[in-house]
């Protein structure tokens, strides 16, 4: 099966348990199951390739190469370990949860949350390419805050899901700079080159940041001391969740992720002291807080904490025997520690707590439960017989073969780990049975023991056969990680060595330990020491504080502030660009000034100054923004760019309208709302920045372009490749129609959002005061003049005529959907106005909404035929049609797309218009009875309106 396949089949499969869990709990899980079930089964297809024939399955598209991010997947022994755990062990919690969440529980959002994870996961560990794998990296933060938010009933749930992705999201983020840096030092992104180039990277400079930042990411994954705290925290989601995510997927992110690039980061002191010494430390602070807690998950989590402490420790050393020791520990502790969750969360659903205080005596009352737990907590113990003892041989082997102070400190880990292991047993399970338990426990149904039973008999098997269970399994990993040979001899007996003998000092002294636990607890739980929950408290509290302090100093909501701010740094960016390098005249000649340049230079000049002076005077000041406009709408034509002319006349009459309508209901006047000296600071960095725009473009325009531009291209394709000479329209349709179907898109949604808000001021109190409105200057008598309705009458089959011309002729000549779109908007603009808009919409029969909508499908529908038709999006084409007696017809395409933007500028200017006319009712606007003001059926016109009638009555 594709690799690419497999990575994709539980985010495709993350859509089915939210629409099935309508036909049931059981249908539910069983279609989550049989998801991660065939992506287990692709995976499996790929085993004699990776496992027996040593070959390295890869798979990939370019998808931005010019950056170097490719969809690129590979699977070799090590990412073929990862994803089994992943999707093997998934499906046992998959199983288990059926079982273990209540009916009150949402069982397809916790599947669908569970499946979007596993794929992230799955992701991870196939991803060839680090930028890739940086996504999927995110997408796990994510899937499992929602996850171990899961009930967002808890406070301590929601706590626990924010500490997680805080943690883990602000290790990604130090991570992606470290990858990102790989990458520039190799030369390529692709993880295979990667860790064929260790030499390099080692070598170069920036290897000790991209060291550290790659770490920083690591180290938080997967709960590395200082970033340890937020694991436990997590344990307050459902105990399928911290089975799956803290004991085989989740943390073990982070561990994958040093394992992968253990032969390119390895093998240097940097690398051994940090990752060493941080896994020492985890495995031994874990192990010693471990012993003290009474929480079941509590424990658990702490005693996970310090095997990812121990397995990081083993990659830290850099040698092959350690490599091999924490690829093995890496699926043991997958093994016990899945179903030593397991089995805490058996305990709490029938006990009705997790409280080891609370407990005692349930070998008689759960004996299949209690069977379950002891295998899985004595190999965590690392006793004989049983796999953990297996891995935890090898790294004390590993730890003594580094010096005296690993061998005493991995040793001391050790001892904590045997007694925090039969504490979980002897506290939990003997003694005898208690009359005060919160619920009379006895063991569950077989659906939820079968998912832990199956891991112990893992547990069991691979203990006494483990070269002939996971022997050949084990080298082919530990191949993968170190890039050699690896032929490690798995046996139960290796003869008496110092490692046993560190064993067997664990052993003894931690059940010793053990036996004082209770009298050593008051102290642990009395001393003083550092929290890292209260030290990440006030950490995220001051971060907040602080924020809010900066956010209230610089975002008032004035948009003054936050212009001057922009500008202000521009301008001193500007600035330091300009006094750091060298100025030179520029060679092209100056244009002759003639006296319609100067004319035009003399209105703008006078038209903005004229909006610095009028800008309280509402109506004053939009007439002279207007003038703006028009001048620059007759600079485009000087300068030969009539589809801009003609844009820019549409698009200014058409706001100026609108606007108009807008400020009808607006006090005429805006009150003084800026100091005199602050008008003269918005005034100088006004000045500065046009003076410093003006300097640029003249810089540019004096210039000649050394290199082709895009325009070049542009011109010599618009009509071999888009079949048009109207260049401006085939780079909006073809060569960027991306771009506008992205612009037409949002249009449309402006539309929408302008009508939703006065939707929401119609129904609101703004609503009230919208019946009380009173205008603040007299309003015309003749609203509807005869001579206006007479004129738009006659000019709007003109215009719709003009409209169509435009249209047609826009891929060869000026012109275009959009212009259309805006002259058929002000035809339609003048009927509203001449009649009013009640009167004209009672004639209109087609819905903006749909008009909209209709223009943005049958823009994507245009470029979905390309795809049909095997070209790339929005890829258009041309042909000639001859038909008798007429002329030769030259047919584009694009001429569809271009429809689609018609219809959407079209819709979303006229839903604009009627948004602000339903407020203009809700106001009191009358309804005019005939087109005009003056009704000549009338023996005595008095006037054709009716203030009282109401077309609209939800516009009350």
């Amino acid at each position: 099966m594709s690799l690419a396949l497999i990575a994709a089949l539980p985010f495709i499969g993350a859509l089915l348990p939210g629409l099935m869990i309508r036909a049931g709990r059981n249908v539910c899980a069983s279609l989550t199951f049989a998801t991660t079930a065939l992506a287990l089964i692709g995976l499996m297809m790929n085993a004699p390739a990776v496992l027996w024939r040593g070959e390295v399955v890869t798979e990939g598209w370019e998808w931005l190469p010019q950056i170097g991010l490719n969809v690129t997947f590979m699977l070799d022994g090590l990412g073929f370990l990862f994803a089994t755990m992943i999707l093997g062990i998934g499906l046992l919690i998959i199983t288990y949860a059926r079982f273990y969440l209540s009916k009150t529980d949402p069982m397809g959002n916790f599947y669908t949350y569970l499946l979007l994870f596993q794929g992230a996961m799955v992701g991870i560990v196939l991803s060839d390419n680090i930028l890739l794998l940086l996504i999927f990296w995110e997408l796990t933060s994510l899937s499992s805050f929602l996850l171990i938010g899961y009930w967002k009933h808890l406070p301590e749930g929601r706590q626990g899901a924010r500490m997680a992705l805080t943690v883990t999201g602000l290790g990604g983020l130090a991570m992606i700079g470290g990858m990102l840096i790989l990458g520039q030092i190799v030369g390529s992104y692709d993880i295979s080159v990667i860790i064929q180039s260790g030499d390099l990277i080692r070598s170069s400079d920036l290897y000790l940041p991209a060291l550290i930042l790659i770490l920083l990411g690591a180290f938080t994954k997967s709960a590395q001391f200082p970033f340890h705290f937020w694991l436990p925290h997590a344990m307050a989601a459902p105990t399928p969740v911290s089975a799956y995510l803290h004991s085989a997927t989740m943390v073990k992110a982070g561990l994958f992720l040093m394992a992968r690039l253990w032969p390119a980061l390895s093998g240097t002191p940097e690398w051994f002291w940090i990752v060493s010494t941080a896994g020492l430390i985890t495995m031994v602070l874990g192990a010693v807080i471990a012993l003290f807690k009474d929480d079941l998950k509590a424990l658990l989590a702490f005693s996970t904490v310090s095997h990812l402490g121990l397995i990081t420790m083993l990659l830290g050393f850099g040698t092959e025997y350690a490599a091999t020791a924490a690829v093995f520990h890496i699926i043991n502790h997958a093994t016990f520690k899945a179903a030593l969750f397991m089995t805490a969360g058996i305990v709490d659903h029938e006990a009705h707590t997790r409280n080891i205080r609370l407990l005692g005596g349930l070998r008689k009352l759960m004996p299949v439960t209690f069977l379950i737990g002891t295998i899985a907590a004595l190999s965590m113990a690392g006793i004989p017989l049983f796999n953990g003892f297996l891995s935890k041989e090898m790294m004390l082997e590993a730890a003594h073969e580094e010096g005296t102070w690993f061998t005493v400190l991995a040793t001391i880990g050790a001892i904590f780990s045997v007694a925090y292991s039969f504490r979980f047993i002897v506290h939990t399970f003997l003694g005898p049975v208690r009359d005060d338990y919160p619920h009379k426990p006895h063991d569950p149904g077989f659906g939820m023991w079968v998912s832990p039973a199956i891991l112990v008999v893992m547990v069991l098997v691979i203990g006494l056969f483990p070269a002939q269970t996971v022997g050949h399994f084990v080298d082919v990993v530990a191949s993968a990680v170190t890039g050699g040979e690896i032929h490690t001899h798995l046996a139960l007996w290796h003869g008496v060595t110092a490692a046993l003998i560190m064993s067997g000092i664990a052993v003894g002294v931690g059940i010793v330990i053990l036996a004082f636990q209770r009298s050593l607890a008051p102290i642990w739980d009395n001393a003083r020491r550092p929290e890292a929950k209260a030290m990440f408290d006030w950490v995220i509290h001051r971060a907040a504080k602080g924020a809010n302090e900066l956010t209230d100093a610089l975002h008032d909501g004035a948009i003054s502030r936050y212009l001057g701010i922009f500008t202000t740094v521009i301008l001193v960016y500007g600035a330091w660009a300009f006094a750091g390098g060298e100025f030179s005249q520029g060679t092209r000649p100056l244009l002759p000034i003639g006296p319609v340049e100067v004319v035009f230079f003399a209105l703008l000049m006078a038209a903005s100054l004229g909006v610095v002076l009028t800008h309280r005077m509402r109506f004053v000041s939009l007439i002279v923004i207007s003038i703006c406009g028009l001048v620059v709408s007759m600079t485009f034509v000087q300068f030969s760019a009539p589809d801009l002319a003609l844009t820019q006349l549409t698009v200014e009459v058409v706001t100026i309208i609108l606007l108009l309508l807008a400020l009808n209901y607006l006090p005429k006047e805006t009150p003084v709302e800026s100091s005199g000296a602050r008008r003269l600071r918005d005034g100088v960095i006004a000045l500065a920045t046009g003076g410093g725009v003006g300097m640029l473009a003249y810089a540019i325009l004096t210039r000649d372009m050394s290199l082709p531009t895009i325009a070049d291209y542009h011109v010599e394709n618009s009509y071999i490749g888009g079949g048009g000479t109207n260049v401006v329209n085939v780079i909006l349709v073809d060569f960027r129609g991306f771009d506008t179907m992205g612009e037409i898109t949002v249009l449309g949604i402006a539309a929408l959002v302008i009508f939703a808000i006065v939707e929401g001021l119609l129904q609101g109190p703004a609503s009230r005061r919208l019946a009380n409105w009173v205008p603040d200057m007299a309003q015309a008598r003749d609203r509807h003049p005869l001579m206006m309705v007479v004129a738009t009458r006659v000019a709007l089959p003109i215009a719709l005529v003009v409209g169509m011309y435009i249209f047609l002729r826009g891929h060869n000549q000026p012109g275009g959907g959009f212009i259309a779109g805006l002259v058929v908007a002000i035809a339609l603009l003048m009927q509203y106005m001449a009649s009013g808009f009640a009167f004209s919409q009672a004639r209109q029969k087609v819905a903006y909404h749909g008009m909209i909508s209709a223009g943005v499908l049958v823009a994507v529908l245009t470029g979905t035929a390309s795809v049909v038709l095997g070209w790339n999006f929005l890829t258009s084409t041309n042909f000639h049609v001859h038909i008798w007696p007429l002329d030769d017809i030259h047919l584009a395409s694009a001429a569809a797309f271009d429809l689609g933007v018609f219809l959407a500028v079209v819709g979303a200017v006229m839903l604009a218009l009627a948004s602000l006319s339903r407020i203009g009712r809700r106001a009191g606007e009358g309804i005019n009875l005939t087109p005009m003001d003056v009704d000549p059926s009338a023996a005595n016109p008095v006037g054709g309106v009716d203030m009282s009638r109401d077309l609209n009555p939800e516009d009350r």
